[in-house]
């Protein structure tokens, strides 16, 4: 714990009233929104990169770049692009690489797989003294743009510049965090620090907290909070329009069961990836109804299993017809995620003599050490997996509540 830097970054956050002082029927404002209603006044005088994606947009459905752009108290002059790009076309593990926006003539850089001095090596290029970071995030460590805020944090803070970041909700809500905490042993663009598999945070809070316990130097930082947006609040309640944050994460539903099946994409099954559907169905070649009897015979709570088949477009399985199971949450409140993908993993391995994990153990990876590959290959159950890792959990908890500035 850095207390003292904690003191430090209290200062440093932009005035905002948290959710919890509003009127509860007040409607929800993203930092955005809020950033400009106040006339863009922390921007004054600023050359502005703006690090977003088409999840960047007003309530109207703009793009907050066309809209910045063209407001003259804005001195907007770079824009940079996470995975999957700017515009979004790219796939998993992909971007745009550098270019033109044709829209604004605004440079778009790449910040894929970039970091420390050579990402700082790039605000530098584009003559920023600013970066303004708005994207939405899934809630889930495995989400790549939480690191990209991290990098781009740590870049800002190596080249002297300032980090303004724009809070969007949690769309799987901010009620508690879950799952196991990353070993730093582990650390890769999956994964960089040790937080939760299910985080329960903002991307305003995410900032607070690596700002204040990962970052060997903190930057000057500013948040804009959101107004209206309590920590129980689901996706659905905002009113506010979903953008796909990439391809395959097509609505909030998507956003739910992810932080659980992601972990698929450690196996040989079918993450969904390819479907209408992605990481809600799971599937492989050789799988038959039994994987849904099992999975529904742990009655785990908010969830049920349906014996599916489905043929990927692109993936694992492209082309193919696999069998497998459709996940249906049936009550969102209760539902666990990690838990039920924990549960899926111990079952699919149980009925089906097929099972494997991905030769490089990508599933250390995801779960942050060795230990659910372990546990599972040498025969735990569910529970005795998830038991394994409350410790370290409940100190991820302690830690977080720190950083959380909304009820």
């Amino acid at each position: 714990m850095h207390l003292s830097r904690r003191n430090l970054l209290a200062s440093a956050t932009l005035a905002a009233a948290p959710a919890g002082a509003a009127h509860p029927r007040e409607r929800l404002r993203t930092g955005f929104e809020r950033l400009a209603a106040d006339g863009y006044a922390i921007l004054e005088g600023r050359r502005v990169g703006i690090v977003t994606n088409p999840t960047g947009v007003t309530r109207t459905v703009q793009h907050i770049v066309d809209v910045m752009h063209a407001d003259p108290r804005v001195r907007l002059t770079a824009v940079f692009g996470p995975e999957h790009g700017f515009r979004g076309t790219a796939q998993a593990g992909g971007s745009e690489g550098r270019s033109t926006d044709p829209a604004t003539g605004l440079p778009v850089y790449d910040t894929y797989l970039k970091s420390g001095r050579a990402l700082a090596g790039v605000f530098a290029a584009a003559g920023v003294d600013t970066i303004v970071f708005d994207v939405q995030d899934v809630g889930a460590r495995f989400y790549t743009y939480i690191w990209t805020l991290y990098d781009c944090m740590e870049a800002a803070q190596l080249a002297g510049k300032r980090f303004v970041v724009l809070d969007r909700p949690n769309p799987v809500t901010g009620r508690t965090a879950q799952g196991p905490v990353l070993h730093k042993e582990f650390a890769t663009f999956v994964g960089r620090q040790p937080i939760a598999q299910a985080h329960g945070m903002t991307v305003a809070e995410l900032a607070r907290l690596f700002n204040g316990e990962f970052l060997s130097r903190p930057v000057a930082l500013d948040t804009v909070l959101m107004s209206g947006w309590r920590r129980s609040d689901w996706y659905d309640t905002s009113a506010l329009p979903w953008v796909p944050p990439s391809p395959n994460m097509p609505t909030p539903d998507t956003a739910l069961v992810y932080c659980g099946t992601c972990m698929f994409e450690g196996t040989s099954l079918s993450e969904g990836r390819g479907t209408t559907r992605p990481f809600e169905l799971l599937g492989a070649e050789g799988i038959d109804g039994r994987w849904a009897a099992a999975a529904n015979e742990l009655a785990l709570p908010g969830a049920r299993f349906r014996e599916a088949y489905f043929a990927p477009t692109f993936s694992k399985f492209a082309g193919r017809t696999v069998g497998g199971v459709q996940i249906h949450v049936t009550d969102r409140t209760l539902y666990d995620p990690v838990r039920t993908g924990i549960a899926l993993l111990v079952t699919a391995k149980k009925v089906w003599d097929g099972f494997a994990w991905r030769p490089d153990d990508w599933i250390d990876r995801l779960t942050g050490s060795a230990r659910v590959r372990t546990m599972i290959d040498a025969g735990a159950t569910a529970d005795e997996v998830t038991a394994a890792w409350q410790d370290e959990l409940a100190a991820f908890r302690r830690t977080r509540r720190e950083y959380l500035l909304y009820r």
